[in-house]
């Protein structure tokens, strides 16, 4: 049984892909049995060679005591038993499934597959993608019969960037499996490191499902809350203080407006519209959810230059400072970041745009949205957004940002985390 195998140590555990999600469930593995962690980046694997996280998320002494070899060679998995493909499932520029990575994955497991091996993938797709997408790869490329000669299962990836108190430990798993035996055996392996316990879903379809709506149950969620703002903006109330009070009720739902980005709420849905079109069925709320919260960085970048130009600021010739460029709070990653709508609407209009953040890479975002981070924060600026509340912003205070705006400027604070303390500034927020 591969359980076995790999507690004895007689076995390897391979994981695909060593981003923000195969990085950390690989070291979690390496603790108790031998881990190959394969990435195509030699670049990314000289990093993780020397104890270097570089997705920013973990720290050196995460790489302690692991029993992990890090590879960009496929020859390396061939000693591989157990397969965890745990790669990126982005959409194109038509916010259309982009497989890519996932069949390129699968392509590379496929070539060193044997009798008996065990894939598991966690990347999030739309249901049926593993077994209708990813197992005909494999058997394409190892010339093995799935079922007979290898098992599939998924388990759907839920970290959480950023997020230091909900980890793969802690964070119940959902497992599936190809049939009854392959089900107990990937639980019985993940059990080795999630202590919250596993899930073991009905199919691979359920658990794909599972993921998947996970998400888009969040997206369509805060795409209400984004409505309601836009609503409540021409009443003149402020989102913030309707949600205050509303909360106060034991059933309501806490989520607040704001930007939606990232490669998990502000993508999966798309799978799932997807798939449903495959299907004859055109997704309504999906769609709509998504329609909603893919317009606020424009709608936000709008409102500024209007309120700008009610104070008898001339657009063209004003300054604008955009704090924060990553897609959420104190993380590095820029992928798939609504800043940038909020950066271009601005920018049709003229004004001359600064960004900067402490965590983002300057390289990574002018090679990702054709501009670069701003040194240094100047002055005599027209509007001052607060875009993502990174810990380094929040103890600033409105003298600060006084002393950096000319007169009549607006304050723009998406994320509400200076509503009490903005008191002499123009200020608006979702």
């Amino acid at each position: 049984m591969i359980y076995q195998d790999l507690i004895n140590k007689e076995a390897k555990l391979a994981v695909i892909g060593l981003g923000y999600v195969g990085l950390p469930i690989a070291l979690e593995f390496a603790r108790d049995v031998k881990v190959i962690g394969f990435d195509i980046s030699k670049e990314r694997v000289e990093m993780m060679k020397n104890h270097i996280d570089p997705s920013e998320e973990l720290p050196k002494e995460a790489f302690d005591g692991c029993d992990i070899e890090f590879s960009a060679d496929v020859e390396d998995l061939t000693d591989a038993n157990f397969f965890v493909v745990a790669v990126p499932t982005p959409i194109n520029e038509s916010k259309l499934p982009n497989l890519g990575p996932v069949l390129s994955a699968s392509r590379t497991v496929g070539k060193v597959l044997k009798k008996g091996d065990y894939v598991i993938y966690e990347s999030t797709v739309y249901p049926g993608c593993t077994e209708e997408d990813c197992i005909p790869v494999l058997e394409e490329m190892s010339g093995l019969k799935f079922g007979k000669d290898f098992k599939v299962g998924y388990s759907p990836e839920r970290i959480n960037p950023g997020d230091k108190k909900h980890t793969i430990r802690t964070i119940h798993k959902i497992v599936a499996g190809c049939d009854e035996e392959s089900l107990e055996e990937i639980a019985k392996v993940y059990e080795l490191v999630v202590d919250a316990g596993v899930h073991r879903a009905a199919t691979i379809k359920v658990a794909e499902a599972a993921k998947i709506i996970e998400n888009t149950q969040r997206d369509v969620n805060i795409a209400l809350i984004n409505e309601l703002s836009i609503i409540f903006g021409k009443m003149g109330i402020n989102t913030y203080d309707v949600l205050e009070a509303a909360g106060t009720k034991w059933n309501f739902l806490k989520f607040q407006p704001g930007l939606v980005g990232g490669h998990c709420i502000g993508v999966d849905p798309y799978y799932l519209t997807h798939k449903a079109k495959q299907l004859g069925y055109h997704a309504k709320i999906i769609n709509s959810g998504r329609y909603v919260n893919d317009s606020m960085g424009f709608y936000v970048g709008k409102q500024t230059i209007k309120k700008m130009i009610a104070n008898g600021t001339h657009s063209p010739e004003a300054k604008v400072l955009v704090m924060g460029a990553t897609f959420k709070e104190n993380v590095s990653d820029i992928r798939n970041s609504k800043v940038v709508d909020v950066v271009n609407e601005l920018e049709s209009f003229g004004v001359q745009v600064d960004v900067v953040d402490p965590h983002a890479n300057s390289d990574q975002v002018y090679h990702e949205y054709g501009f670069k981070l701003a040194e240094k924060v100047g002055d005599g600026y027209a509007a001052v957004i607060v875009a993502v509340n990174h810990e380094e912003y929040a103890n600033l205070n409105e003298d600060y940002f006084k002393s950096i705006m000319v007169d009549k400027a607006v304050f723009v604070d998406l994320k509400g985390i200076f509503r009490d303390k903005i008191k002499d500034l123009q200020y608006w927020s979702l």
